[in-house]
């Protein structure tokens, strides 16, 4: 006789235990797949295999007028773009060491900064910076110091007894202006009244005389500065004999490199020539624990949108995939690595 014959209803009621199994573990089953849906849902994955997390990203930008706020608005529709799922969310700061220190802390995961204020923050704060990593060189900011037309402040030695706009606290501007009225031998308070004053407030205190003269340092042309220049004569004051000195105190590095804004870059200043000067590469930043993946498809939005992004803020054009991974001082983000590497011919 065998096992599955006769009489007796042991047979069926082993049957009914594994028709009850089945069922719970089929329940179990369907219950772990919408979890496991639910879950994914916060995840996207292209043909590619590029798989990122959804939902809300923060990107410090700058003050209001300036050349990081004005690339944040036109890069951020490429990204959410590029980026199904992914909305962009744009924080206005006042500059690069806002910048480095929010996205250390996590309040933001992308920001633009420049190389001299990451080695700044890297020195002041190492435990933070540590958790930073570099995403692409974007383009350089021109160190440029603006005055009337007829003022007799020829160099920065001549700011001696002078209100000058000196860029907001947290600012890259602030920075390096203090390191180039270091170099002139110059003491803010002492020798001459320092003002806290952004990009966006600095034309009108120039035109309206309660600046004698402002530091702004950005990417050429910055649309604040051309829109002054149609509004009063203005000129630029050369700082290129300056550049060796802001290095040394700049301590490591060498972030400053001499440069010359072009004659003409801003039409209606007075002279139209070139103006020597430095300049600082600035730098995309991510933070080590931002997704990979979406660190990935960020850099190929920042590279895909370079020459539509150019045609409105010039400086844009000058991303270049063959520099872009030149992050120093920062270490470039895996994500960013994985996407330069994949696009090599």
């Amino acid at each position: 006789m065998g096992l599955g014959a006769g009489p007796g209803r042991r047979p069926g009621r082993r049957g009914g235990f594994r028709r009850l199994a089945r069922s719970r573990w089929a329940r179990i089953g369907a219950v772990l797949v919408v979890l496991a849906a639910g879950l994914f849902g916060w995840w996207a994955s292209e043909p590619s295999g590029v798989a990122y997390p959804r939902g809300v990203v923060g990107l410090a930008t700058g003050t209001a007028d300036g050349v990081y706020d004005e690339y944040g608005r036109m890069l951020r529709p490429w990204v959410e773009h590029s980026i199904p799922g992914v909305r962009v969310r744009l924080d206005p700061t006042a500059g690069s060491l806002e910048n480095l220190r929010r996205v250390s802390d996590g309040r933001d995961d992308f920001a633009i900064a420049t190389v001299d204020a990451v080695a700044q923050f890297q020195a002041s704060d190492p435990e933070a910076a540590g958790r930073l990593r570099g995403i692409a060189r974007l383009y350089d900011d021109y160190v440029q110091l603006v005055v009337p037309a007829g003022s007799p402040v020829r160099s920065a030695a001549d700011l001696r007894g002078r209100q000058v706009g000196v860029g907001q606290a947290g600012s890259g501007v602030a920075l390096i202006a203090g390191r180039v009225l270091r170099e002139a031998g110059l003491v803010p308070g002492r020798d001459l009244t320092a003002v806290p004053i952004g990009i966006h407030d600095a034309p009108t205190a120039l035109v309206d005389g309660r600046l004698d003269a402002f530091f702004w340092s950005g990417g050429l042309p910055t649309g604040a500065v051309t829109a002054l220049a149609r509004r009063a004569e203005v000129r630029l004051v050369p700082l290129g004999g300056l550049v060796a000195g802001l290095n040394r105190l700049a301590g490591t590095g060498s972030p400053y490199r001499s440069s010359t804004i072009p004659a003409g870059i801003y039409a209606g200043t007075a002279g139209a020539r070139p103006v020597a000067t430095a300049a600082v590469a600035n730098v995309l930043v991510t933070r080590a624990d931002v997704a990979s993946g979406l660190v990935e498809r960020f850099t190929g939005a920042v590279i895909a949108s370079r020459d539509a992004i150019g045609k409105v803020v010039h400086p844009a054009q000058l991303v270049d995939l063959r520099t872009a991974i030149y992050t120093d001082p920062l270490v470039l983000a895996a994500g960013a690595r994985r996407y330069y590497v994949s696009t090599k011919p």
